[in-house]
């Protein structure tokens, strides 16, 4: 059977741009969240989110370009372009047929719905700009990167919430598994602080609301949490054909072996309270990648600092790693920069990937009273240093969709 491995990474995230700079932030623990700039606070009971601050997109963009896309757009051809880089592969001499892009946004363009929605009201149709459907199309990152690159094989946008990415991800294995494709760009991107998107999380009561700490406001697992914390940015990665990686002397970060993905098929937004679809998923990759339980060095935890899914995901790894979930380092990416959404399980696995290569784990910052609830051991509040030769990495999405991904250094 082909086997897929990954051997480029690019990432524009609230703590950092490009792989290294990402991965200094991690390590140290460095706290993405402050105040939202992007637009006027006033009215709303959450005012904080891990904004992407003082990014450039013109080395990728042109000013005419950029005014025609959205946000979305000027995170994913950045990141796409880092992990085409970071893989040091000649696209001239890549098949384009056999060059594929799964990239999804579980939000779209929705900065851009929101700006022709207000100039609708206040302007009239005519307005409306003739740009507006392209710019707000969840497909558009997928496409835009894919014209950008010449990648003419497989192309799709995934969107299944907040497990958009991972289930990219694993879709694109399959693609290459199959023989559909070589090489694929695979991720996610999200740009959602908008007032909109902030008012509805919101009064939906999952976000939180610890305006006056910003700092202290993403706590995954920590008994005084309130709510997520809106993020953003992109995470993209370069899956390969193991031996299409080895004939051009590629860097291999790790090998993809299992993939599950299920649903609760319970509620909306609530994970299913005995966490069956979770259980499963991760029993499914596990079961793909020939795992045992105690064979896992990392899991990094969807861990978005809501009461429910916290709790809810801690009983999900003590059923499927039983005693060994004790000792399993469990640690929580979005602790430092908020929930990127359809983008976070991409971020996350870059995050996964890189303590299997550097043999660092990061930490769980805000992690002061553990909740009795969640018995698992969270990394807390410093990295450690730890081989990690299997990961795992779990994201959930609402309306019950269970992304898993399975990640492994290579075997010779």
């Amino acid at each position: 059977m082909r086997r897929v491995v990954i051997t480029g990474l690019g990432v524009v995230s609230p703590i950092g741009c490009g792989r290294d700079a990402y991965w200094g932030a991690l390590s140290e623990g460095r706290n993405g969240v402050g105040g939202i700039t992007l637009f006027n606070t006033e009215g709303h009971t959450a005012r904080i989110a891990a904004e992407v601050r003082g990014f450039d997109v013109e080395p990728w963009l042109d000013k005419k370009e950029a005014r025609r896309t959205d946000r979305v757009i000027h995170f994913v051809i950045p990141a796409s372009d880092m992990a085409l880089k970071d893989s040091g592969i000649d696209l001239g001499s890549v098949d384009p047929n056999k060059f594929g892009v799964y990239i999804g946004s579980g939000e779209g363009g929705i900065t851009t719905t929101h700006e022709n929605y207000d100039i609708l009201k206040e302007k009239g149709p005519s307005r409306v700009s003739p740009f507006f459907v392209p710019m707000m199309l969840s497909n558009m990152p997928a496409a835009y990167v894919a014209m950008r690159f010449g990648a003419k094989g497989p192309n799709m946008a995934v969107v299944t919430a907040c497990s958009t990415a991972t289930h990219c991800m694993g879709e694109a294995a399959y693609a290459i598994i199959r023989d559909d494709a070589d090489i694929m760009l695979v991720g996610g991107v999200e740009a959602a602080i908008t007032p909109i998107a902030i008012a509805g999380f919101a009064n939906m009561k999952a976000l939180s609301t610890r305006n006056d700490e910003p700092e202290k406001a993403s706590r995954p697992f920590d008994l005084d949490r309130d709510g997520f914390v809106m993020g953003e940015g992109a995470g993209i990665l370069l899956f390969e054909e193991l031996e299409h990686a080895k004939k051009r002397g590629a860097h291999i970060y790790a090998e993809v072996t299992g993939y599950g993905n299920t649903c609760d098929a319970y509620h909306i937004t609530a994970p299913d309270p005995e966490g069956d679809g979770s259980i499963r998923a991760m029993r499914t990759a596990m079961k793909k990648a020939g795992w045992n339980p105690e064979q896992v060095d990392l899991y990094n935890a969807h861990g978005t600092s809501t009461p429910l899914n916290d709790k809810t995901e801690s009983g999900a790894i003590r059923a499927v790693f039983g005693s060994h979930a004790g000792k399993l380092p469990v640690h929580s990416t979005k602790s430092m920069i908020g929930h990127c959404l359809g983008a976070a399980g991409a971020v996350e696995t870059i995050a996964a990937l890189l303590a299997v290569e550097r043999g660092v784990i990061h930490p769980t910052i805000n992690y002061e009273k553990p909740d009795p609830e969640c018995n698992i051991n969270v990394v807390a509040n410093s990295a450690i240093e730890r081989r990690v030769d299997r990961a795992l990495i779990n994201n959930a999405g609402f309306g019950g969709h269970n992304g898993v991904l399975a990640i492994e250094r290579l075997r010779d």
